[in-house]
């Protein structure tokens, strides 16, 4: 694997995670742009936030395989674990850092599941199921992620055996955390909307 070859790679994996479901989405339906209502977030929670479900899932499905393709093509083209996870990193930073919108995007939520999908489905599944219980107990969907990145990179290191796939995946986690810093004040202060109240 050659250093040129790793580069390609890895600006090929951030164009794709640059790609932004929600604004094409939106467009597709002839809704406004999710930047200008809501969070201001180019992502399906917010797209949600629309009252249009389709427009919302179509986000939803897009930024997950984003992320998984970076990652499946990658060991298609015969990278090692760490390079094919470098990848997925560089997709989820395209989507939170997308060069589309003046490097501005999402929180990365469900380009990361895809990410973490592509690697090992399990890890994908557990960080799943955790966003799920506390998104079920709390009702508040940032919580849930918060999480889920938390749960994800001790899975990674259990089920790849690899500290530097783990590492790369806690890197992932702590920009998907630091993403949701406002929401982080809103849950301390009482303030954040729960799932499912738009008011």
């Amino acid at each position: 694997m050659s250093s040129i070859s790793l580069a390609l790679l890895l600006a090929g994996a951030y164009l794709v995670g640059s790609i932004p479901f929600a604004i094409i989405s939106s467009r597709v339906f002839g809704l406004s742009d999710p930047r200008s209502y809501g969070s201001g977030n180019p992502g399906a929670t917010n797209v949600l936030r629309s009252g249009h479900k389709a427009a919302a899932v179509l986000t939803l499905v897009g930024d997950c395989l984003k992320g998984w393709l970076a990652v499946w093509i990658a060991g298609k083209l015969g990278f090692d674990a760490v390079a094919v996870a470098l990848a997925g990193l560089a997709a989820f930073i395209g989507h939170v850092f997308s060069v589309f919108l003046r490097f501005k995007g999402g929180k990365g939520v469900a380009t990361a599941l895809g990410v973490t999908a592509g690697l090992d489905l399990r890890i994908a599944l557990i960080s799943l199921g955790a966003w799920l219980l506390v998104a079920l107990i709390s009702r508040y969907s940032s919580a849930a992620a918060i999480m889920a990145a938390l749960v994800a990179p001790i899975v990674a290191g259990f089920v790849t055996g690899s500290v530097a796939v783990s590492l790369i995946v806690l890197a992932l986690s702590t920009i998907l955390i630091w993403r949701h810093a406002a929401n982080i004040r809103r849950l301390l202060a009482g303030t954040e909307k729960k799932i499912g109240k738009h008011s």
